[in-house]
């Protein structure tokens, strides 16, 4: 047994025992875990897009011919669970219409895998299914990790991250306001790309996974992992700097969450908090603590970065996908500004690992990830304990936040352009001699 297969089979085992955490803890709180959820997909109603995504994903090993017989005993199966359902007038929650049909050709396919496969071919079907349930079992685990984090952590530091993003100009008060002036277009436009981020990766990750067919191997690297290790990572800081955003903090906003009853006061989007010292605040039990960094902007950066080796169009897209994101997490006041200058440092230290540990470890790699690391704590500590003095001194601590960051963005660049296979230089032809008649 070769070291990788012993990574593989510890790295099923860590991810197995999580899942099972998560599963007791939720219980512990009277909700259903990811496990839980996972089976009840099987026969209950799941939300679609999670399901049909993990497929798509896991087709990537599969021939032409067997990606059509595979999408079409899916859609095959959940018209049969539809029309059962609709004859015992079952009754679904919203958003829950099917999928169930994805969810029996991965288990299908994993089941062909053991049965019918071996060897190589064998071990790619498994990583095919194995990733297209890990993009779904990741998104369950996600959940149930939101519902830890509103019941352990009854105090919030928004009061903190308000105050240090004085420095920043206090940008999602400003982004909220212009995103409120545009009318019901823009924010409905901002609302199906903030909701449909997991979309855009798949569209990454299908691109670069679209010769696995072909060459019957995985790339070395690809958007899925890094995707992975962030909503894997990322929540763990949730519970160590508890924050649930300027919208649920500071005011009801546009689209009437989060409520005065918990708010400092109604402030956002029209009146900036003043500046003052700040305190834990106490807030309820339902509202994740998922600000501190922004995941999304995470994700949004990771997609972005993947999506620089695509053709015009996919650059294009991930360019959009970036800002719009950011545009959206500012915008609707889930996010404040220091949120996503932690989230952009987060993200590039988390791609910068995952590239390390493809390729080996080497100095440089490793000088990208220390930097990034200790960039991304510093920038915590100083929300944390340095809020008054950087909202005091917004001149100096702003362009010091933005640099920060920037030494990590061009620290990125110029770490990765060395990993780069240098281009072979183009042979010039050399004169001939020319034919003597």
């Amino acid at each position: 047994m070769n070291s990788r297969t012993v990574l593989w089979a510890a790295a099923g085992v860590a991810a197995l025992g999580f899942l099972i955490a998560l599963e007791i803890a939720a219980r512990r709180y009277g909700q259903p875990g990811p496990l839980t959820d996972q089976v009840k997909g099987v026969i209950c109603a799941p939300k679609p897009g999670p399901l049909y995504g993990g497929m798509a994903l896991m087709m990537v090993v599969l021939t032409w011919r067997q990606r059509f017989i595979a999408a079409g005993a899916a859609i095959g199966i959940d018209v049969v669970f539809a029309l059962v359902r609709w004859a015992v007038d079952a009754k679904v929650d919203e958003g829950h219409s099917f999928g169930n049909g994805a969810l029996w050709v991965m288990l299908g396919c994993a089941v062909i895998a053991l049965t019918r496969r071996t060897g190589a071919e064998r071990a790619l079907l498994l990583k095919g299914v194995g990733l297209g349930l890990l993009l779904v079992a990741g998104r369950k685990a996600g959940d149930t990790w939101l519902l830890i984090t509103s019941k352990a952590r009854p105090s919030v530091l928004d009061q903190y991250v308000a105050t240090a993003d004085h420095a920043l100009g206090n940008p999602s008060w400003l982004v909220g306001r212009i995103v409120g002036a545009t009318g019901p277009l823009g924010p409905r436009l901002l609302h199906v790309v903030y909701a449909q981020l997991a979309v855009a990766a798949v569209v990454v990750a299908l691109y670069q996974l679209r010769d696995v067919a072909v060459e019957r191997r995985f790339p070395s690297h690809h958007l899925v992992r890094t995707f992975l290790v962030i909503g894997l990572v990322g929540p763990g800081i949730y519970m160590i700097f508890p924050v649930v955003g300027p919208v649920f903090a500071y005011g009801p906003g546009a689209s009437g969450t989060g409520g005065l009853h918990w708010a400092v006061a109604d402030l956002w989007p029209h009146t900036p908090p003043p500046i003052s010292p700040p305190h834990p605040m106490p807030y309820d039990g339902i509202t994740p603590r998922n600000c501190m960094p922004s995941l999304h902007t995470a994700w949004a950066t990771a997609i972005f970065i993947h999506s620089r080796k695509g053709p015009r169009i996919l650059r294009c897209a991930g360019t959009f996908w970036l800002v719009a994101t950011l545009t959206a997490t500012l915008g609707f006041g889930y996010h404040y500004g220091v949120d996503l200058v932690a989230g952009v440092v987060f993200a590039l230290t988390i791609e910068a690992a995952m590239r390390s540990l493809d390729r080996g470890w080497d100095r440089p790699g490793i000088q990208l990830v220390l930097h990034g690391a200790t960039v991304f704590a510093a920038l915590l500590v100083s929300y944390r304990f340095l809020p008054v003095e950087m909202a005091m001194h917004p001149w100096v601590c702003g362009p010091l936040l933005l640099l920060a960051m920037a030494s990590v963005v061009y620290g990125y660049l110029r770490t990765t352009r060395l990993w780069e296979p240098a281009a072979a230089p183009t042979r010039q032809p050399g004169p001939q001699p020319e034919p003597v008649c």
